[in-house]
Formats: structure tokens, C-alpha cells, sequence
């Protein structure tokens, strides 16, 4: 097997593979094989047509197809592993020559890591982030334990008020139709929550318990279901149920029942020291998202479309996966939110390019300043990902294989450079 890369333009290249005519050979009977099942020839039978009685009835290209793809699927992935060039695309795959008794030849067109130029990446300027915890954030991490403990307690002698859960029947019309997902019994709502469009929990907020009512709103213009967006809307509700959260007192007493200390101050500084912590690593993911923001964004760097419409379908896959976790196909989500894949591929476009121009001047930074990973960082990283998956650093590298390996210290490379980016950075 021989392979030649020609670059083109725009980071574009073409591969040329060629494949023995004996390969070729071996891979048509493989095929044949594979199908010769579905084969019912009279005076045969069924499975046992030889394979030259059926290239002769429907012609020597019958297995071509099935050899074809089962070659590029061996051939292409080995090629790209010995290419010296880094292919950061799908291929599109032309076949050139498929005939009996010759070699084998396809092009693969790819997209090439683009070269990018940065600017002065030493000194970054970025507005100055407010590190301090104040006593407003302390006492309100404080009274969300405190809402968290309180006790549910059903109302019967006001009307709803703020804060308020009620349990709610309602039934939505858009221009007097009934819209899908506009209706749902026993549902239960916090009001103020925010967690419905528009006003429709203030509408709630004076009814009493057995009231029937409507509740007048407008969708979004940029709401998720298109035929509902900027739609005016009118819920038929009733008000069945009314639930008020009793809060405990905030004394010595609360601090003993949420946290180990005795007091109310001690707990209450030891939930200061809890967020300092916190804001402390917030903090540095905002100025390390602010510093690479910056430095991208003056970058100077021709991207291939192909390689951002890889990135789009990797955003995408990791979508899918996470509704996969929520137990929710993506096919359900699409239609549930009333989208296609074409859609959500567009709208992730930014998001893609994003991705690619941080990833690229990261490794302009790696490269630029030598930054270097040794065996004790990918150690170290083996053993915080062993312990999330609970399992023994040596058995997970020895499943990783060497591509995960050089992946994972690449991946160590950027945040080394990213450190480097940020612990340089000025605040103004």
C-alpha cells in the first residue's frame, strides 16, 4: 500500500491511497462471502453460488461496494496515524480506480491544522475581578441552607403570596387552539421562581384556593418552539393547592442542625471560608476564559470550513450524550423542541470556532514557550481520573493505549500553558 498528501489551498490537502490489486482481490471475496446468502440462483443452493457464477450474472462490479468501504475502513485510519501532517477533519472520499486485476486508488480530502499567528500573549490585559467574599453572599448561601430545612406547611386562610408553592391545573390556547405541551394537572409551582414565561406567576400571586382563572402572556421571540415564539397566550388555571415553607430561627440552635459547630458565628464563618474558596476558583476559570477570550480573539488564522463542521458535530455528539445520561433520546429531544439537527448545527457553529481558535493558540503557546509534560504530570492526572472512575491508575493507562496517552498529555500541555497565560495576565 502507498499513500501521497498533496496540500491545497486553504489548509486543504488530498490523500491518495493505493491499495494492491492482490488486497483488492482478497477484499471482493471477503465480500462475496459476506453476501453470498442473499444470493438464490436456480440449480444452486441458497449460499453456495460461487462467486464467479454471480459476478457473471449481475456483473464483475456486484461486490465492488462492500470491498470498497471495508478497504478505506483498514486503509484510511493507518494512513492517517503514518501522516506526518495533523488532519483535523472527516474525509471525503473519491474513488479514483476500482477494476478487477488493478490496485485499488481513493483520494481522501481533508482539512490540515491551520497555522496561526498570535500576538504579545505576555501581560494580557483583562479587568480586575473582585476576589472578596461579602457578608451580602455569606447570608445568603446561609439562608438557602436555612429555606433548604425549612418545613412545608399547607395554607388555607390567605390567598397566594411570593415564594409560595401552589399546585396548579392549566390548559394553554394559542389564537384559541390547544398548543402541545401547554397542559399538565397537579403541577406544582414556586412562585417567584421564575421557572414560567412572562408574568404567569405573578398572575397566580392573590388567588385562593378552588379559583379558576385565566392567565394572559407572551412567548419569547426567541422561545425554543418556533411556532410559539412572540405569541401571545392565554392558560385556563386552577388553583388547587396552597404550601408556605416555615423557616427556622437563625440562632446557635440552626447551627448546631445544619453543621458541626456550636454557634451561630462559627458556622457562619466557616461558610465565608467555604466560598472564599469557591470564588477563589472562580475567579481563576474567569480570567482564564477572559485571557484565551483575548488572545483568540486577535489571533490571526485562516480556518477551514471542514474542520469547523467536525467541531459542530462533536458539540452536537456530546449533546446527544448528555440527554442520553437524562434517559432522553436525541431524536425526542429534536421533535420535543420542535428542531432538527440541521438547526442545532448551526446554531453551535460559533461555539465550534471557538473551540478550535482557543485549542489553536494554545498549542502556539505550548509551542512557543516549550512547555513541556512529563511522566509524573500524566501520572498525576491518571490518578485523579482513576479515582473518578474507580479504578487503578496503571489499569486505566494500560486501557487508554498509546493515541489516549499522547491525547491526554496534549490536553496537559494546554492547561499548562493556560497557568502560564493567566498567572501572566494584568489586571486593570
Amino acid at each position: 500500500m502507498s499513500a501521497t498528501l498533496e496540500k491545497l489551498d486553504g489548509s486543504m490537502a488530498k490523500l491518495t491511497i493505493e491499495v494492491p490489486a492482490e488486497d483488492f482481490s482478497k477484499a471482493v471475496t471477503a465480500a462475496y462471502n459476506k453476501n453470498k446468502g442473499r444470493f438464490s440462483v436456480p440449480g444452486f443452493r441458497k449460499g453456495k453460488v460461487p462467486q464467479q457464477f454471480i459476478e457473471k450474472m449481475y456483473g464483475p462490479a456486484v461486490f465492488y461496494e462492500d470491498a470498497a468501504n471495508e478497504l478505506i475502513g483498514q486503509t484510511y485510519p493507518e494512513e492517517v496515524d503514518a501522516c506526518e501532517e495533523e488532519i483535523v477533519s472527516r474525509p471525503e472520499i473519491d474513488v479514483v480506480q476500482i477494476e478487477k486485476g488493478k490496485p485499488f486508488i481513493y483520494t481522501a480530502t481533508v482539512a490540515l491544522k491551520p497555522e496561526i499567528k498570535i500576538g504579545e500573549y505576555k501581560g494580557i490585559e483583562i479587568e480586575k475581578i473582585d476576589k472578596a467574599v461579602t457578608d451580602d453572599e455569606v447570608m445568603a448561601e446561609i439562608l438557602k441552607t436555612q429555606k433548604e430545612n425549612g418545613r412545608k406547611v399547607e395554607v388555607t386562610d390567605r390567598a397566594a403570596k411570593l415564594d409560595d408553592e401552589v399546585v396548579i391545573d392549566f390548559d394553554g390556547y394559542v389564537d384559541g387552539e390547544q398548543f402541545e405541551g401547554g397542559k399538565a394537572e397537579d403541577y406544582k409551582l414556586t412562585l417567584g421562581s421564575h421557572s414560567f414565561i412572562d408574568t404567569f406567576e405573578d398572575q397566580i400571586v392573590g388567588k385562593n384556593i378552588g379559583d379558576s382563572f385565566d392567565v394572559n402572556v407572551t412567548f419569547p421571540e426567541d422561545y425554543h418552539a418556533t411556532d410559539l415564539a412572540g405569541k401571545p397566550a392565554v392558560f385556563k388555571v386552577n388553583l388547587k393547592a396552597i404550601t408556605e415553607t416555615e423557616l427556622p430561627e437563625l440562632n446557635d440552635e440552626f447551627a448546631e442542625d445544619v453543621s458541626e459547630f456550636d454557634t451561630f458565628d462559627a458556622y457562619k464563618e466557616d461558610v465565608k471560608k467555604i466560598l472564599e474558596v469557591k470564588k477563589e476558583r472562580e475567579v481563576k476559570r474567569q480570567i482564564e476564559a477572559k485571557v484565551v477570550e483575548k488572545l483568540a480573539d486577535s489571533a490571526e488564522v485562516d480556518i477551514p470550513e471542514p474542520m469547523v463542521e467536525y467541531y459542530q458535530e462533536r458539540i452536537y455528539d456530546e449533546f446527544a450524550q448528555n440527554m442520553m445520561y437524562q434517559g432522553l433520546r436525541m431524536e425526542d429531544y429534536l421533535r420535543l423542541m420542535k428542531t432538527s439537527k440541521e438547526d442545532m448545527l448551526e446554531r453551535v457553529k460559533p461555539d465550534a470556532i471557538a473551540r478550535i481558535k482557543t485549542s489553536l493558540v494554545l498549542e502556539k503557546v505550548v509551542e512557543t514557550e516549550k512547555i513541556e509534560v512529563s511522566d509524573a504530570d500524566v501520572d498525576e492526572e491518571l490518578k485523579v481520573l482513576g479515582e473518578s472512575y474507580q479504578m487503578e491508575p496503571e489499569k486505566l493507562k494500560e486501557i487508554m493505549g498509546e493515541k489516549e496517552l499522547a491525547s491526554l498529555k496534549k490536553e496537559l500541555a494546554s492547561r499548562k500553558a493556560l497557568d502560564f497565560l493567566s498567572a501572566n495576565a494584568k489586571e486593570v
